[in-house]
């Protein structure tokens, strides 16, 4: 079964074309390295209506603002050993990277993302 790491960042709408920008080199660098897959995605239907069903929509999940809008992140790797050996490599690469962008600000706020990893317990495909 995969392992997939996870991100959920709020960002403003404005920044939305540096953000594609910086994680088009963080994919690469991700690939690189032995993902198996990398997604980025942003909201489209951020509060979507299910039958029966109350939720809390990714809006209030996030707090987001008005201008805001929601980047839902996953990488995929074989096991939690394999992701840690495709980080650390990641993170050395990334370091050098980042002196790059030393000058400019982050597109969103770091500290309102949420990151984890997850155990797959089910995978579907076609």
């Amino acid at each position: 079964m995969a392992y997939v790491d996870g991100f959920v960042i709020p960002i403003p709408k404005k920044n939305l074309d540096e953000y594609k920008k910086m994680a088009k080199i963080g994919g690469k660098m991700w690939m690189k390295h032995g993902a198996l897959e990398y997604f980025e995605c942003v909201g489209d239907d951020l509060n979507p209506k299910m039958e029966g069903m109350k939720m809390t929509g990714f809006p209030k999940m996030t707090n987001i603002k008005s201008n805001e809008t929601v980047i839902y992140s996953f990488i995929i790797y074989n096991s939690k050993v394999h992701r840690d050996k495709v980080n650390a490599k990641v993170m050395k690469e990334i370091e050098k990277e980042m002196a790059k962008w030393k000058d400019k600000p982050m597109p969103f706020d770091v500290k309102r993302m949420a990151y984890g990893g997850f155990k797959s317990i089910v995978e579907l495909k076609k």
